[in-house]
């Protein structure tokens, strides 16, 4: 049974950092893409960064890329992310698919989410 754990998020002050961690069980990580989306108050969901679990290639979207770095160690997905801003803050699903064209149009697998909230 396929399972993703999320764990990490919280309040923090804008200029911090937070690093979040997602535990898989359930299936092989070399086979499939990890990755984090987030989703703010009144807004869709958006893919912010993927790993592939075949060569660790990586993906960052627009808006996190130069402050977030997602890594991968054995079976659990880290979001490590530094210099937040106040629109950072939503919550933050780990998922995985099967490809990155599955992470795209939208991956089987999620975990619960977890609350980043980024404010003074």
């Amino acid at each position: 049974q396929v399972q993703l754990v999320e764990s990490g998020g919280g309040l923090v002050e804008p200029g911090g950092s937070l690093r979040l961690s997602c535990a898989a069980s359930g299936f092989t990580l070399d086979n499939y893409v990890i990755g984090w989306f987030r989703q703010a108050p009144g807004k869709e969901r958006e893919g912010i960064s993927y790993i592939s679990g075949a060569d660790h290639s990586t993906y960052y979207s627009d808006s996190v890329e130069g402050r977030f770095t997602i890594s991968r160690d054995e079976n659990m997905v880290y979001l490590q992310m530094n210099s937040l801003k106040p629109e950072d803050t939503g919550v933050y699903y780990c998922a995985a698919g099967t490809s990155l064209g599955a992470m795209v149009s939208g991956p089987p697998y999620w975990g619960q989410g977890t609350q980043v909230t980024v404010s003074s």
